[in-house]
C-alpha cells in the first residue's frame, strides 16, 4: 500500500471512530483525567506545559490528574500552579510509570521534540489518547510511526498550529484561490522575530542535580551539555530540536500546506545560515525555503536578526496586515496579482481591507476532548494532517544540512528559476546588510534542490542516498522508536 492509499484509508478510519471504540472517562462526574508530560521551565519563554494546563482546565469536564517532568524544579512550578486551582495531581519523573496508571484517559505531550514520538506511541499502546505539541515529530520516520500507532490502537491523536486554529483562515485563502484578488501567484509564509545569541561555552555545562539527564536525552545521544542552558535552547541543537523551522515555521507552513495540497512537496530548496553572532547554536537564524507545489509553490521566509521591521513593506503587504505575538511578526499569505491575504483578511495591492472572514473555529482542545467522549472526531486536527505538514519542516532542514557555504553571486544565479523566490533572496540580503553581516566572512549556505516522492516519503535523484539518511536517526538502546508499533 503506497502512502496515498494509506492516507485515504487512515483518514476514513479517523472519521469512523465510534463511541464504543474510544476510551470513555471513568473519573468522578465522567471527568476526563488528563496527564501533562513536560512542564517547561522559566528559562526564556518556557512553561509551555503550564500554559497548556491553563487552557485544558478551562474546558468543562477535564481534570488535571497527573504531571510528569524529568526536572523536579519544573515539576514543582506546575504543582504550585495546580494547588492554586485546588488540584492534587499525582506526580512522576518517568512517563513510563505514569502510563501504567489505569485511571489516566489522555496525555498532553509538551516535551522537547526528540521525545514526542516515543511518548505518543507508548501512550497509544497503553490505551491513552494523545495531544502532541508542534512539531509532532523530530524526523519523518517518527511521524509515520505515530500515525500507525494511532490507527493500530484506535486512539485519538491530535495536534494543531496557529494557522490551523485560526477561524476564517481557510475561507480567506479560498477567497484568494478563487481569483477574487486576481491571479494567485504563490503562498508566502513569513516570520520575523529577533533572537539573541545563546552563549558560547568552552567546557561542558554541569547538569543540575534536579534533572534526570539520562532520561532527558532519551532517544537522543547522551552527550555532555555544550550550551549554557539545558532548557529551551535545545531548539537550536539538531539532536533534540528542529531549529526555527520546527519552532515557528510549522505554525505558518501548516496553513500554507493546507492550501497547497494534501501531500508533501515534490522538491525543496533552502538558503540560509546562522548569522550575527558566534554561539553554540547549530540551526539557521535566517533562512528562505522553496517548496515545489503546483500550481502555487510555498515560499518560506524567516529572519531573526533585530533590524528588520522597516522591511515589511517590501514583502508585498502593509504593516497593518501582519499578525503579532510576543513581539513576533508573522503571516501565511496568498500573494495574488491584485492583492493578498493575511490570516483571515484579504487586502488589495494598496493595503486596503477587501474582506474579513470572522468564522467560528472549533478549538483543538474542545475537539480533542469531545472526540475522547465519543463525539464525532475532527480529522482536521488528526495526526495524519500534522505528519504531512511537519514533513515540510524536515525537508527544508535536510536541504540546509546538506548545503555548502557559497558566494552570494552563486545563490543569486541558483534562485533565478523563480522570480518570487529571487525577490525573497534579495530581501534576505537587505536584512543581512541592515544587521552589518559581512557575507565574505560568513557566507550563506546553499542547500541542494532535493527531489522527493510524496507517495513513498523518500528522496529520489541526486543526493537521495545522503538525504534519506536524515529521514530517521539512530536511537539509544532502550529508547528506540520501533519499526513495528
Amino acid at each position: 500500500m503506497n502512502r496515498r492509499n494509506f492516507l485515504k484509508t487512515t483518514a476514513a478510519a479517523a472519521t469512523t471512530l465510534s463511541a464504543a471504540s474510544c476510551l470513555r472517562a471513568q473519573g468522578a462526574n465522567d471527568a476526563i483525567r488528563l496527564a501533562v508530560i513536560g512542564m517547561g521551565s522559566k528559562v526564556k519563554i518556557g512553561g509551555m506545559g503550564r500554559n497548556d494546563m491553563k487552557g485544558c482546565r478551562a474546558v468543562p469536564g477535564v481534570r488535571i490528574a497527573a504531571l510528569c517532568d524529568v526536572d523536579s524544579v519544573n515539576l514543582g512550578y506546575a504543582v504550585e500552579d495546580c494547588e492554586k486551582h485546588n488540584e492534587k495531581p499525582e506526580t512522576f519523573s518517568d512517563y513510563r510509570k505514569l502510563l501504567e496508571q489505569k485511571d489516566i484517559d489522555a496525555v498532553w505531550v509538551t516535551t522537547p521534540n526528540h521525545w514526542h514520538a516515543l511518548i505518543c506511541i507508548h501512550a497509544a499502546q497503553a490505551g491513552k489518547h494523545v495531544f502532541v505539541q508542534k512539531p509532532v515529530c523530530h524526523n519523518l520516520f517518527e511521524g509515520r510511526k505515530m500515525l500507525q500507532a494511532a490507527r493500530k490502537y484506535n486512539r485519538i491523536v491530535y495536534s494543531s498550529t496557529m494557522t490551523r486554529s485560526m477561524g476564517g483562515f481557510r475561507e480567506a485563502s479560498q477567497f484568494a484561490i478563487d481569483g477574487n484578488l486576481g491571479k494567485p501567484l504563490f503562498i508566502h509564509a513569513v516570520r520575523y522575530g529577533a533572537r539573541t545569541a545563546i552563549g558560547k561555552v568552552t567546557a561542558p555545562t554541569p547538569i543540575p542535580a534536579t534533572i534526570d539527564y539520562d532520561l532527558w536525552c532519551g532517544p537522543a545521544p547522551l552527550k555532555p551539555l555544550m550550551r549554557q542552558n539545558l532548557h529551551y535552547d535545545w531548539h537550536w541543537d539538531w539532536e533534540y530540536g528542529n531549529g526555527e523551522l520546527g519552532n515557528w515555521g510549522i505554525h505558518l507552513l501548516d496553513g500554507a500546506r493546507q492550501i497547497a495540497g494534501k501531500e508533501m512537496p515534490k522538491s525543496v530548496l533552502s538558503v540560509g545560515g546562522r548569522f550575527g553572532y558566534i554561539d553554540d547554536g547549530e540551526t539557521p537564524n535566517t533562512q528562505i525555503t522553496f517548496f515545489d507545489y503546483e500550481p502555487l509553490p510555498i515560499i518560506y521566509e524567516m529572519r531573526a536578526l533585530p533590524r528588520d521591521r522597516q522591511l515589511w513593506k517590501d514583502g508585498g503587504w502593509g504593516q497593518q496586515g501582519m499578525d503579532t505575538f510576543r513581539g513576533q511578526a508573522f503571516t501565511t499569505s496568498i500573494q495574488c496579482q491584485d492583492g493578498y491575504t493575511v490570516g483571515n483578511q484579504a487586502f488589495d495591492k494598496a493595503g486596503r481591507l477587501v474582506k474579513e472572514f470572522k468564522l467560528p473555529q472549533r478549538s483543538v482542545r474542545s475537539a480533542f476532548f469531545d472526540a475522547i467522549r465519543g463525539e464525532q472526531p475532527m480529522p482536521y486536527y488528526d495526526i495524519a494532517e500534522a505528519h504531512v505538514s511537519t514533513g515540510l519542516v524536515h525537508l527544508g532542514n535536510i536541504s540546509h544540512r546538506l548545503g555548502k557555504e557559497v558566494a552570494p553571486e552563486q545563490i543569486r544565479e541558483r534562485v533565478a528559476f523563480n522570480a518570487d523566490f529571487q525577490r525573497v533572496w534579495e530581501r534576505m540580503l537587505t536584512h543581512l546588510d541592515a544587521n552589518n553581516i559581512d557575507l565574505r566572512k560568513t557566507p550563506p549556505t546553499l542547500g541542494p534542490f532535493l527531489q522527493f516522492d510524496p507517495a513513498t516519503e523518500r528522496f529520489t535523484g541526486a543526493l537521495a542516498e545522503m538525504a534519506n539518511q536524515y529521514l530517521g536517526r539512530e536511537y539509544r538502546k532502550g529508547f528506540e522508536v520501533p519499526d513495528n508499533v
